[in-house]
């Protein structure tokens, strides 16, 4: 089920939504509030939840089946939520939010991945 990984993986996924959210917030000269993060966020959130659910199908939570499972169904989701709550979800709102979630959501993980395999390179495992 939720490895060690897979928790560090959710857990960043969380920051990288709270960070899109700010920095979107930031954007539009809104305020910084804990409470207006979450507002902006919460719809976010909620989708990269379900897309980390679904990301554990694929028992590696850094490998790219996972990265596009959560950055596509935190897109996806976070917008058909935005929208079901009575929000807006503009055409370049959703591009906006295709390409800065990607960054973030997929690149973390990318570096992640470069850094374990360097370590792994350095380090073999003496059982192999």
């Amino acid at each position: 089920m939720w490895g060690v990984r897979s928790w560090i993986a959710a857990g960043i996924d969380v920051v990288m939504v709270l960070l899109f959210a700010m920095v979107g917030r930031r954007s539009h000269s809104e305020t910084d509030t804990v409470l207006g993060v979450l507002q902006t966020a919460w719809p976010f959130l909620v989708a990269a939840v379900v897309g980390s659910l679904i990301a554990l199908l694929w028992h590696d939570a850094y490998g790219w089946r996972s990265a596009l499972t959560v950055w596509l169904t935190t897109v996806v989701g976070g917008m058909l939520l935005r929208l079901a709550s009575g929000d807006t979800a503009a055409w370049p709102f959703w591009i906006v939010a295709f390409i800065t979630l990607g960054i973030l959501i997929v690149g973390w993980r990318l570096i992640a991945r470069s850094v374990l395999r360097v370590r792994a390179s350095r380090h073999p495992d003496p059982a192999r």
